[in-house]
């Protein structure tokens, strides 16, 4: 495998680690949302379920083994409630368009536009949760604003916050 299809494997595990835990922390979000968004978070959740397993499919075409979900995530903060719940969805869509910016860059044709189609959905499905937008999505993590505040969930029994190293929870 060539260096370029190195980085492009490594850069779609990351996405696929990411909506595995994006898929996690929606379960989390559904649990807490309040009924009127509710539509809202099951159609996100469906979306990352399907880009997860979009992804391992991808992954598995260039030979590699998908990258496995962890068996729980950390939450970047504590979800007792509805409003608690709309601030955990916005920045799990953040942290997967950082991801998903990481994979434009190293993929290239209809992968790239794949990669981009994703990255502009996480940031509008941001944008609604949070009521507002970002001049960059997917960069404001690699900046260290408030909305890449928090690290990479770690893929452990009880795994840390999402981030774009790891898995988005």
């Amino acid at each position: 495998m060539s260096k370029a299809e190195d980085g492009r494997l490594d850069a779609l595990q990351a996405a696929l680690a990411a909506e595995h835990a994006a898929v996690y922390g929606y379960g989390v979000v559904g649990g807490r949302i309040g009924d009127d968004r509710r539509t809202e978070a099951r159609a996100a959740y469906d979306v990352h379920r399907a880009r997860r397993d979009a992804l391992a499919r991808e992954v598995r075409g260039l030979g590699g083994k998908p990258v496995a979900a962890a068996a729980g995530y950390a939450l970047p903060f504590s979800v007792p409630d509805s409003a608690a719940a709309v601030r955990l969805a916005a920045e799990l869509e953040d942290r997967v368009a950082g991801v998903y910016s990481d994979l434009v860059r190293a993929a290239e044709g209809a992968g790239r536009s794949t990669a981009a189609g994703a990255l502009r959905e996480a940031a509008v499905r941001a944008a609604r949760w949070r009521g507002g937008s970002v001049a960059f999505p997917g960069l404001a993590e690699r900046a260290g604003t408030p909305a890449g505040r928090g690290s990479a969930p770690g893929a452990s029994g009880t795994a840390t916050a999402p981030s774009t190293a790891s898995p988005t929870a």
